[in-house]
């Protein structure tokens, strides 16, 4: 076969493409085949791919897809916490004339995956799948406002997932950061497949992450049960729509530069070079305009799980609901006004350095006061301290720190002294971790008895949670020190000896770190081998004061038997005590939408399409973008929305769930 003919069918694929030379990559990609074929192989043996397909990948049940989003965050936790077990090991070692064992090249590829994932595939797929399974429930609806989208949603960032996991065997990934800055994302210093891997990955990626935007608050606004005032919505909802409106306003920004930096690399323009007429710092200035907004996307929503789970474990309610909403608005505005502060040292001058840092500190403001709300909620409370509370409680000592370094990194003139430190790591870290994954823990172990009718162990629980947080001290509290004393990131090697005490220290916390993430998988395992022993509650596992507890655990395929109104912003408690119990006639038929695969055939033309895009297969790219086309179109003509729960199917189901709710109504 001619090497024009080779060209032709696989651009610029080639066995060089494949690093079977590297030892720890191939080492890997064994594991990994022999993982896959024996989860193919387990399967196959249950005879569990038609039910995976017709009750899981096709479902567009909210609550399915929410535990899907859950479970995509959970697997690439493992793939991104990997590489930071690689940058510790290698920088605990990597001194004087030990080179340690990663070269220049595979580190910057390390340190570059590891940022993309822990943000892009396991923070927002956990954000995400909380959301998804809490709000309909929360606010009275059978489903989100677009179930198919939804489910399209999950597999076009499960096919950004798959992008990302395929570089790590096929080409290489890119070596530029995680925000691939201009002009090093250029061809003319990544001329590799790199940084095509990032983009694609991403935009696939974005595009579900920004239609999951669009479907949740559409959901908020228009599907809210009768009763149920925009005051009267749980704080979680509030944090959940304030977090979807900043989607929908910042991915289009990534969107944008993304596809300015691909005409770059593929037609030859100049948005962010120099030599042509472009420049870099618009690359910069727009990719922080969506960057920054983003920490808030992450965070926001676990401050409505903290505050659940204040109000829950208290026995209270959330003091000073108003100001919470407010503070949510406030940050939600501000997000937009302080992008800047991440390159004070790029000469935008002293007047633009000053109203930036002035905004980055007024914005710790309404972030500070929910902390305040937090603590008032838990005095002379009846506090319970059940796995939620102790995560949220660690949360609240763990992000207050993070936060005072925020600020102090807000002040343009220390700033200058510790940007692109490892203090600036330890800071991200801080928040990040301290916030966004004690969050999720939380929300997992809040939400779990709802979602699947049992609680989780709570021995290997407090095993997890006491090494997350003595190990995420223990791992950065050392980077705070070296930043301190002018380390800059992104090193793999170093000289001074002394400074290699504290990188021991680091990996000693990964390591403990680690522990904490293999106790939570057992801690799962052990819960569903168990489940009868933890299934020993009655009623409602935490008595929760939000509509979603007043559905049955696990909740049906449409959540309300009927429609309930709302009359007081603890809805639950409300219908409790206010003699307001289900009726116990007058069902009727409920129309839920149809399964579909036509999301993950959708997501698969996806995964081809970003891949011929990156090797330069455009025989591929045209099939499979015609084949996106086709099967939308298909889609959009074809697809049947309904099918019919019948009545007394209903009136079976929920007649013990009514019985306790209108006994419980009597006796108030």
């Amino acid at each position: 076969m001619s090497d024009t003919l080779l060209k032709t069918i696989f651009g610029r694929l080639t066995l060089e493409s494949f690093p079977i030379h590297e030892p720890i990559i191939l080492g890997t990609f064994i594991a990994v085949m022999l993982g896959g074929i024996t989860l193919v192989g387990a399967i196959t043996y249950f005879k569990l791919w038609k039910w995976l397909w017709t009750e899981w990948f096709t479902s567009v049940d909210h609550k399915k897809v929410g535990i899907m989003y859950m479970i995509l965050g959970t697997v690439m936790l493992l793939r991104g916490f990997s590489d930071a077990i690689m940058m510790r090991a290698q920088q605990a070692m990597a001194f004087g004339a030990n080179e340690g064992y990663l070269n220049a090249h595979h580190y910057d590829q390390v340190f570059t995956a590891h940022g993309v994932i822990m943000i892009f595939f396991v923070a927002m797929p956990f954000v995400t799948g909380i959301m998804n399974y809490v709000v309909p429930l929360q606010i009275g609806a059978r489903d989100v406002s677009f179930p198919f989208l939804n489910n399209f949603s999950f597999w076009m960032t499960a096919a950004g997932a798959v992008i990302v996991m395929a570089s790590l065997f096929v080409g290489e990934f890119a070596r530029t950061g995680w925000l691939a800055m201009a002009p090093l994302s250029g061809l003319d210093y990544s001329p590799d497949v790199g940084v095509d891997y990032y983009v694609w990955a991403l935009q696939i990626a974005g595009v579900g992450t920004l239609l999951s935007g669009v479907n949740l608050i559409a959901t908020i606004v228009k599907m809210r049960a009768p009763g149920m005032t925009m005051f009267k919505m749980p704080i979680f909802t509030w944090s959940a729509l304030v977090t979807n409106v900043l989607i929908v306003a910042a991915f289009p920004v990534l969107t944008a530069v993304l596809a300015m930096l691909s005409l770059d690399r593929y037609v030859g323009t100049h948005f962010f070079t120099n030599t042509g007429g472009g420049n870099p710092m618009m690359y910069v200035n727009m990719i922080w305009i969506w960057g920054h907004p983003e920490v808030y996307i992450l965070i926001l929503p676990l401050f409505g799980v903290f505050s659940e789970v204040t109000s829950t474990f208290s026995g209270k309610r959330l003091f000073g609901y108003t100001s919470m909403v407010y503070a949510l608005l406030v940050i939600c505005i501000l997000a937009y006004l302080v992008w800047l502060h991440h390159f004070f040292t790029m000469g935008s001058g002293a007047s633009v350095n000053s109203f930036f840092g002035i905004t980055t500190m007024i914005i710790s403001i309404p972030t500070g006061a929910k902390i305040f709300n937090w603590l008032f909620t838990m005095y002379k409370g009846r506090i319970r301290f059940e796995l939620p509370m102790m995560w949220t409680v660690a949360f609240m000592l763990t992000f207050v720190i993070g936060g005072m370094t925020g600020v102090l990194l807000a002040v343009p003139p220390a700033d200058f002294q510790l940007h692109n430190s490892l203090f600036l790591v330890a800071h991200f870290h801080n928040v990040i971790i301290g916030g966004v994954m004690f969050g999720a823990f939380a929300a997992i172990n809040y939400w779990f008895p709802k979602a699947f009718g049992f609680k989780l162990d709570p021995w290997w629980g407090k095993v997890s949670f006491w090494s997350w947080v003595v190990g995420f001290w223990v791992a950065f509290t050392p980077l705070y020190v070296l930043g301190l004393m002018g380390v800059t990131r992104r090193l793999r090697h170093f000289d001074d000896p002394s400074l290699q005490i504290w990188f021991i220290i680091a990996a000693v916390g990964v390591v403990m770190i680690a522990v904490g993430i293999a106790a939570f998988l057992i801690q799962i395992f052990v819960s569903f081998r168990d489940r009868e022993r933890l299934r020993d509650w009655t009623g409602d596992p935490w008595d929760g004061r939000s509509l979603e507890w007043a559905t049955s655990s696990p909740p049906p395929a449409y959540n309300f038997a009927f429609t309930p109104v709302i009359h007081d912003l603890d809805a639950y408690y409300d219908m409790k005590t206010r003699n307001a119990g289900r009726p116990l006639t007058g069902f009727r038929d409920i129309h839920m939408p149809k399964n579909t695969g036509t999301g993950v055939i959708l997501a698969g033309l996806s995964v081809a399409f970003g891949l011929s895009m990156i090797w330069y297969m455009w025989w591929l790219s045209a099939l499979s973008f015609a084949g996106i086309l086709a099967v939308s179109i298909f889609h959009t003509f074809n697809y049947d929305r309904d099918f019919h729960i019948h009545a007394d199917e209903v009136a079976r189901t929920e007649e013990e769930r009514t019985r306790i709710l209108a006994n419980a109504a009597a006796g108030a």
